[in-house]
C-alpha cells in the first residue's frame, strides 16, 4: 500500500469515540484479585479506568439507580472494595474457559450484593448530587472524627479524573520517597 492509498475501512470502533456498550477489559491479563492498597501508580491507574468504565456499563445495562451505585462511588473504599469484587466475579463467570452456569451464580451473588451496595451507600451518605466522606466512629482513646460535610459535585466525570490524577500522584510520591530512601550500593532500605 502507499501512501495514496486509502486505509481500509475496519468494522472495528474507535476507541476515542464513547460507547454505551462495554468492549472488553483495558488490562489484557487473566482476571485476579485486587489488593488496592499494594497497587503501584501505574497499575492504579489502569485499574481504576477498567473499574469505572466496567461499573459505568453495570448500572446502565441494569438500570441501578443511585442508592445502589452512586457516581462518586471512587470516593468510598467500602463501594470500591465492593464493585472491585464483583467485576472480578463478572469477569471469571463471563471467561470463555468458565462453566455454561457460570453467569447464573454471578447473578445470584449480584442481587446479594446489591443489598450489600444499599446497604454501604446509606451508611455513607453519598447521593446522585452531592457527597460526603462516610462517617467514621471514633473508638475510646482516639481522638474526635473529622466533621463530615456534604460537597456538591457539579460534574461526576471530571471529579472521577480529578479523584484518579490525585490517587496516582500520592502513589507515585510514595514509591519516589521508598526508591530514594533505598541505599544505592546494597539496594536496603537505609
Amino acid at each position: 500500500m502507499n501512501e495514496n492509498d486509502a486505509a481500509p475501512e475496519t468494522d472495528e470502533p474507535d476507541l476515542d469515540e464513547e460507547s454505551e456498550e462495554f468492549d472488553g477489559p483495558l488490562i489484557p491479563e487473566p482476571p485476579h484479585p485486587i489488593n488496592w492498597n499494594l497497587l503501584t501508580s501505574e497499575e492504579a491507574e489502569a485499574e481504576w479506568l477498567e473499574l469505572n468504565r466496567w461499573v459505568d456499563w453495570l448500572r446502565r445495562t441494569y438500570g441501578l439507580p443511585a442508592s445502589v451505585v452512586p457516581p462518586f462511588w471512587h470516593r468510598h473504599p467500602e463501594l470500591l472494595w465492593e464493585l472491585s469484587a464483583l467485576h472480578l466475579h463478572w469477569l471469571s463467570a463471563y471467561d470463555p474457559e468458565q462453566n455454561g452456569s457460570a453467569p447464573l451464580g454471578w447473578h445470584r451473588d449480584f442481587a446479594d450484593a446489591r443489598q450489600r451496595l444499599r446497604d454501604w451507600v446509606a451508611a455513607s451518605g453519598t447521593r446522585l448530587d452531592r457527597d460526603r466522606p462516610t462517617r467514621q466512629t471514633t473508638w475510646p482513646g482516639e481522638g474526635p472524627a473529622d466533621p463530615v460535610e456534604d460537597t456538591i459535585i457539579a460534574h461526576r466525570d471530571q471529579d472521577f479524573v480529578q479523584f484518579v490524577l490525585d490517587d496516582v500522584a500520592a502513589r507515585r510520591q510514595a514509591e519516589d520517597d521508598f526508591y530514594a530512601g533505598l541505599d544505592p550500593n546494597t539496594g536496603e532500605v537505609a
